[in-house]
């Protein structure tokens, strides 16, 4: 089946579901099917699917990512000893585990086609992830406590886990607290990596984005905390933002 054929069917799979969508047709342009698509995942809710609708999902989403181009953390230039500093898009990274900067409801954006970093991963995941997730906090039977983290499956990235941890929220000057709390997401991640058995983990600039912790300092904690605590994990710091990747050259020169 053609990407566009699978496109089209997820589409229609996903407004057939919901009543209130039954009006909404497949758009005829490329761009506009792809953001429908995504729009509709991003708003769905943790609930199963069928097995064809999944089969379908895995295999356009597993040719998106290869057409976007997977890069493997072993090709890597090394900038310390075991860290590496790499800029580009997380999702298409094949490592052991990435990090996910997730909230604290812990089951991804639902915010359509929103550019943070939780809707890329559970939109290129596919649903199950945040099926996943959703069984998780029920199990939990409370909202993720900032400075945890919690490991599922990767489903359809190139990566083999995500780990999803909920950094602090900074509303006005960094307290000594949110010091404490974003380090401990640094850490708490590299001890379930090392648990399941991670050898190569990739972070994100956690806490920089929606949740305003200022860049400079999250990369400091950051470089710190990974030092002291990586034991024999390979690190990729991964950035998106040319800003980010000045800061993190200058902090690992």
């Amino acid at each position: 089946m053609m990407q566009s054929k699978r496109r089209k069917f997820l589409i229609q799979t996903l407004i057939d579901e919901v009543p209130q969508y039954r009006s909404l047709r497949v758009p005829s342009d490329e761009e506009e099917q792809k953001k429908l698509l995504r729009s509709l995942m991003n708003v769905r809710p943790p609930r199963a699917a069928t097995a064809d609708f999944l089969a379908v999902q895995d295999e356009y989403l597993r040719a998106a990512t290869a057409e976007k181009g997977i890069t493997d953390v072993a090709d890597l230039p090394t900038i310390e000893e075991g860290i590496c500093l790499w800029q580009g898009d997380i999702t298409t990274l094949h490592c052991d585990a990435i990090v996910n900067a997730a909230n604290s409801q812990m089951t991804g954006c639902y915010v359509p086609c929103h550019r943070c970093i939780d809707n890329c991963i559970h939109t290129y995941a596919g649903i199950q992830l945040r099926l996943a997730c959703a069984e998780l906090m029920e199990e939990q039977g409370y909202e993720e406590p900032t400075g945890r983290a919690k490991i599922t499956s990767a489903y359809n990235l190139p990566c083999r886990y995500v780990l999803h941890t909920v950094g602090p929220i900074i509303y006005g000057a960094v307290t000594k607290k949110d010091r404490e709390l974003l380090a401990s997401c640094y850490r708490s991640c590299l001890e379930l990596a090392r648990e399941n058995g991670v050898r190569s983990i990739a972070f994100c600039c956690i806490s920089t984005g929606e949740f305003h912790f200022p860049n400079e300092l999250a990369a400091e904690i950051a470089v710190q905390t990974v030092r002291q605590h990586r034991g024999d994990i390979k690190v990729i710091f991964n950035v998106f933002k040319d800003m980010d990747y000045q800061i993190y050259r200058r902090l690992l020169g």
